[in-house]
């Protein structure tokens, strides 16, 4: 046994296997063991497909398919028999749409509805997959699954949706700005000589009444009268100019006139159209001054001539900059090297309207050579950093199997006046095979290895109100725990409560297999812990503990790894890191904590001499007897439900297995408030979820559950 741990503790210090008692991990297709549950994801209803909406009555520009379905059902099924059999046939036209989607299909809801329902049984169907594929056109638009492809094509559908508002906006304001001063020009064309003439008086009138007048009286007549207020030569020609210009801006032209681009693959690219276009926008920026005093009387030449020298001379101000479009840069994070990472940091530095998708598909880079060292996400977090640091960028950092759920965040990065930087990793990363882009993408935000946050610096004046971790699974542990079922070789069932950690996502690349040494089920022992347990322990010299992962191959059997120093090395340095934003996020905040520590003892010291004071007379005066306990203190009878609800954490656990059970109270605390409202099992199920433990499932009320000799078993962990 002691060979086997020095074995084993060689390999973890060293990263070198000696001998073939540890395997490796080269052709067994294993992966995490919290991962064995989601091999196919088709068959499972989450956030993705997503459907990519048009104008939208709710406002909502994206959607997830089963969000849609859902709703759709709310309209178009009834109470009853009927209501039933849509709802089944609607989940079955959700998994085939599901499927094609994860399968590559592309196009619209209901094109790729009507394609799905020549996969299902025909004849039961019909009418009801009629009936929904109808009600889905309503809400039609693009399906798109989670791929390389989907944040860019995601993100550039949201800006388009800000840019089509501020672009409406923008020509209502210029087409008034135009009627008016064209307006002008006629007032004073009409009280001109040539605006006088027979001709203009009879073309003023138009063909119908081109006979009923003698024109030629007429401008004889108004030619007698003497006419004030005509037009200066310079003002006449100000406001022509002001015209063309406001007529000739390809900003925001209209349909069907040649329009600039505002998409780029490059920042580069972006920032060279931007400077390009400096003297067209200073010359549109002026025109709409000009026009508003214009129209307004307000215009003094000997003022404002000027002052209008000067906005050619110095530049735009940042806020005239919001008029205008938005630029959108889609980039990968592997392109943003030296000149491109340059043209990056000007953009974001000198408030540019920008809004630049940094898409990384590979965080876990390449060890560093001679070193063996794991850069998880470096390049990518050095960049969120560097634009947190400015102050004054909108920061969205996001693995693309949450960007479902920040629908309103991506919209208000999209809307923020000045520049946004929107951090995404794809998941599509080519070194982790057999396992769709979501859940690489999913896996890399519960290991904290790609965490989400977001900086919003038009949300308040404070980090309280401008940082958020919001999205990130148990974001007040370093690592997220979960539940474990499975069978042991006695074929009895276990459980277990598993963190997932920074090692267990980099265990899913191939690149890194060399990190980990499988370990034969006869060497099992207790030496073997969780990693997690680990990641903080300092061990001097050959340590008694060592870090292991349990994962499953292909036919979902258990196996143990060991894993390296090295790697247990980087996955601190993520915990670290990890540290550090919830502290800006306002969790485990070592200031807070500090400063409570310090208000306690100052109390205490405070009490202390009340409290001396008082023990010598509580001590002679005679035992007081014991009050009787209040009615809400009674004990409880020992079959009866109950949860711990003062130490409730407020996790959601149990709300969401059943929310006409469990229900919180004002403080977002837990309670049962009707224990008949579901089963047994759905109690012991809430108590074995509870990251705290404070649910007590008591005895059953129905003797005919089934399972209940099982049921009573786990319960009884829960007293």
């Amino acid at each position: 046994m002691h060979a086997e741990i020095h074995t084993d503790a060689a390999f973890h210090l060293t990263g070198s296997r000696a001998g073939e008692e540890l395997g490796t991990l080269e052709g067994l297709g294993l992966r995490p063991a919290l991962l064995a549950a989601y091999r196919d994801l088709t068959r499972l209803r989450y956030d993705f497909p997503l459907v990519l909406r048009g104008s939208a009555p709710d406002a909502r520009v994206f959607e997830p398919l089963s969000a849609l379905i859902e709703r759709t059902l709310q309209v178009v099924a009834r109470a009853g028999d009927d209501a039933y059999r849509l709802k089944a046939h609607a989940l079955r036209l959700e998994q085939e749409l599901r499927a094609m989607a994860a399968a590559g299909a592309s196009g619209s809801l209901t094109a790729l509805a009507r394609d799905a329902e020549k996969r299902l049984t025909p004849a039961a169907s019909a009418e009801s997959l009629e009936r929904l594929r109808a009600a889905l056109g309503k809400a039609d638009g693009e399906v798109l699954d989670c791929s390389a492809a989907m944040p860019a094509r995601l993100l550039t559908h949201a800006w388009r949706a800000v840019q089509q508002d501020k672009a409406a906006a923008f020509r209502h304001n210029v087409e008034r700005l135009i009627l008016k001063l064209t307006d002008i020009l006629r007032a004073d064309l009409a009280r001109s000589e040539a605006g006088r003439s027979a001709a203009s008086l009879k073309a003023s009138f138009g063909n119908t009444y081109a006979q009923a007048f003698d024109f030629e009286e007429m401008s004889r007549t108004l030619g007698t009268v003497s006419v004030q207020g005509a037009l200066s030569d310079s003002r006449r020609g100000r406001i022509e100019s002001t015209l063309a210009t406001l007529k000739s801006q390809r900003f925001y032209a209209a349909p069907g006139a040649e329009a600039l681009g505002f998409q780029f693959e490059s920042c580069g690219a972006a920032l060279q159209a931007f400077r390009e276009r400096v003297p067209d926008l200073i010359r549109l920026a002026k025109a709409i001054s000009i026009a508003e005093l214009e129209i307004g009387g307000e215009f003094s030449a000997l003022r404002h001539d000027s002052l209008f020298e000067r906005l050619t001379a110095s530049g735009l101000d940042l806020r005239d900059l919001t008029l205008f479009p938005d630029y959108l840069v889609c980039v990968g994070a592997d392109q943003v090297r030296a000149q491109e990472q340059d043209a990056l940091l000007e953009i974001l530095a000198g408030g540019l309207p920008m809004k630049i998708l940094l898409q990384s598909d590979d965080i876990l880079e390449e060890p560093l050579r001679g070193t063996g060292h794991v850069a998880a996400g470096a390049h990518s977090r050095q960049l969120a950093s560097m634009a947190l640091g400015l102050n004054d960028v909108h920061v969205l950092q996001s693995s693309s199997s949450h960007l479902a759920k920040l629908h309103e965040r991506i919209l208000g990065a999209m809307r923020y006046a000045g520049p946004a930087l929107l951090s995404v990793f794809s998941g599509a990363n080519r070194h982790v095979r057999g396992t769709p882009p979501y859940l690489v993408a999913a896996a890399a935000m519960e290991s904290r290895a790609f965490p989400a946050f977001t900086y919003d610096p038009a949300a308040g004046p404070d980090w309280a109100s401008r940082f958020s971790l919001e999205g990130n699974p148990q974001a007040e542990r370093d690592w997220p725990l979960h539940k474990l079922a499975y069978e042991d070789a006695e074929h009895q069932r276990e459980a277990a409560e598993l963190a997932f950690t920074l090692m267990d996502f980099i265990a899913c690349d191939a690149r890194y297999a060399g990190h980990f040494a499988q370990v034969p089920r006869a060497n099992w022992s207790a030496a073997l812990v969780p990693a997690a347990e680990c990641v903080h322990r300092q061990a001097k010299g050959v340590p008694d503990k060592l870090p292991s992962l349990l994962m499953v191959d292909g036919d979902n059997l258990l196996h143990k790894v060991i894993v390296d120093d090295r790697l247990l090395r980087e996955a601190r340095r993520c915990s670290e890191a990890w540290r550090s934003l919830q502290e800006l996020g306002g969790v485990h905040n070592s200031h807070a904590e500090r400063l409570l520590a310090r208000e306690r003892e100052r109390w205490e010291e405070a009490r202390a001499p009340a409290a001396a004071a008082a023990a010598p007379a509580a001590a002679a005066a005679p035992a007081a007897a014991p009050a009787a306990p209040a009615e809400a203190e009674k004990e409880r009878p020992s079959d009866e439900p109950y949860i711990e609800t003062p130490r409730c954490s407020s996790c959601d656990e149990c709300i969401q297995i059943n929310n006409k059970m469990f229900a919180y109270d004002a403080n977002k605390q837990a309670r049962i408030v009707d224990a008949s409202a579901g089963t047994y099992r759905q109690l012991v199920e809430a108590a074995e979820s509870c990251q705290v433990a404070i649910i007590h499932p008591g005895k059953p009320r129905n003797p005919d559950e089934a399972g209940l000799d099982e049921l009573r078993k786990r319960a009884e962990a829960f007293p």
